[in-house]
């Protein structure tokens, strides 16, 4: 039985006072035996805050982004080794606002999950289609390239150690979310290209705009072990719910 995972992706939100807020309240409100593995993953800046607050307690934490690089003059960008000094367990990688806004191909992805494993991070692989490439019937093509350009890189022995986050891009801060049945369907496919790869157990998460109202369905998938979630995550009662719906 796979565990379920609930990760919170702040994006470029947040602040010392208002973090230390909703810290506090998550970690006032989370259950150690609830039997859901859960992370926040806020802005850079805030990793060292993370670590002060919330070292110890069930939450754990990682960052947005790392660099396929391991150090020299890449200004601007964040090691996976620097990441580990802060405790980080995870890092996202592949986000579509990262694949959009600055033209990170399959490829760049992939090296950035190599990197995140060989610092003993885990890479959380975002994969998802465009509404376009959706309507035009390439939702399957479209995931398994990306999915399969980081399992074509990372070791075999390795692949195990990632999680993969389907965001189908058409549902993130649309308010527009895949029915249960449409997630599950490539959920189902990206299970099968794991499988292939001696990977099964992977835990892949929902990341198109889960929120209370919807988590307990989408969880309920077989093939579906959790989210990652946007908007939701900066309200500690909205995320708290949503890892409640996850037991």
């Amino acid at each position: 039985m796979r565990r379920k995972l609930v990760v919170g992706n702040w994006k470029m939100n947040g602040s010392l006072a208002a973090n230390a807020v909703l810290l506090e309240a998550l970690q006032a409100g989370l259950d150690a035996d609830s039997g859901v593995d859960s992370a926040v993953c806020p802005p850079a800046p805030f990793l060292a805050q993370c670590q002060a607050m919330l070292a110890g307690s069930p939450l754990a934490w990682g960052a947005q982004d790392v660099s396929a690089n391991a150090a020299g003059a890449f200004t601007g960008e964040m090691a996976a080794a620097m990441l580990a000094d802060f405790g980080c367990k995870y890092v996202i990688v592949g986000h579509s606002e990262r694949r959009a806004c600055h033209g990170e191909s399959s490829e760049l992805v992939a090296k950035k999950a190599l990197a995140a494993l060989a610092a003993g991070l885990t890479p959380i692989v975002c994969v998802g289609e465009t509404l376009a490439e959706r309507d035009a019937g390439q939702t399957f093509a479209v995931v398994g390239e990306q999915l399969g350009a980081v399992l074509g890189l990372v070791p075999a022995a390795d692949a195990a150690r990632i999680v993969v986050a389907y965001e189908p891009v058409w549902a993130i801060g649309t308010g527009k979310t895949a029915t249960p049945a449409m997630a599950q369907e490539v959920h189902a496919q990206l299970r099968a290209q794991l499988t292939d790869k001696n990977a099964g157990g992977v835990q892949i998460l929902y990341g198109g705009s889960m929120k209370p109202d919807n988590a307990g369905e989408l969880m309920a998938q077989a093939d579906i072990d959790g989210g990652l979630i946007g908007g939701a995550a900066l309200k500690a009662a909205d995320f708290l719910a949503i890892i409640a719906a996850a037991r």
